[in-house]
């Protein structure tokens, strides 16, 4: 059975500033598990961010490749070679699209001598909410299927999701808020312990650490939550 991680925090770096992207990476450095490169950082710096970023800790790469299946493989071929830790992809992209995923992201992680990354199939995202969605647990189940390592879902579809990947697939969960915090954009939230015992592996927080004064303190604070 696998084990969660020692440490469940992914730090948002939504920034469109390497330079400050990296900064938060460092101060984060021993507080956070891992620090996530989404749409807008990597637009705004490229691969190059995630290089920098990736000195100070593991990545999260969170770009949500949706496309064909040769596309979605050559672009996971080149973040395996960025050495990232997770991939994200759209389930909705079906079962080839994640396949190609997965066999591009380990070809390009060994070409560059990286362990490969760890595809996730995004479900349903955490800003959406409604009922005429696709079932975030067949979303999940399918790309696991497909060879995915788990999936990213919303604070209150982690339960069903657990349910129907089994124990040993990967579940991140984003938009979660620390207690006293605002939901932002995101509709679909919980706090750092509702997330971790509805069955998230990963919780994903952004300004709630990267706005504060002291982001490693914001971090540990966070983490302090779950003990």
């Amino acid at each position: 059975m696998r084990t969660p991680p020692e440490n469940r925090l992914i730090v948002a770096l939504d920034v469109d500033d390497a330079d400050r992207a990296e900064a938060l990476a460092e101060a984060l450095s021993g507080a956070a598990g891992m620090v996530k490169v989404g749409l807008q950082l990597f637009v705004a710096a490229g691969p190059d961010a995630v290089r920098r970023v990736r000195e100070h800790g593991a990545v999260f790469l969170d770009l949500k490749l949706h496309d064909i299946p040769t596309t979605v493989e050559r672009a996971a071929r080149a973040a395996g070679r960025l050495g990232v830790d997770l991939l994200t992809v759209h389930a909705l992209g079906g079962p080839d699209m994640v396949a190609a995923a997965v066999r591009g992201g380990g070809e390009g992680a060994a070409e560059a001598g990286h362990p490969p990354p760890r595809v996730l199939g995004v479900t349903v995202l955490s800003s959406l909410g409604g009922e005429s969605l696709a079932s975030p647990a067949s979303l999940a189940f399918e790309a696991v299927a497909a060879g995915a390592s788990g999936a990213v879902v919303s604070g209150e579809d982690v339960g069903s999701v657990r349910e129907a990947v089994g124990r040993d697939a990967v579940l991140v969960v984003p938009g979660i808020r620390p207690a006293g915090h605002e939901a932002n954009d995101h509709v679909r939230v919980l706090t750092p312990r509702e997330a971790v015992e509805a069955g998230a592996d990963y919780l994903v927080v952004g300004r709630p650490v990267t706005a504060a004064p002291d982001p490693g303190a914001a971090a540990r604070a966070v983490l302090a939550q779950l003990r």
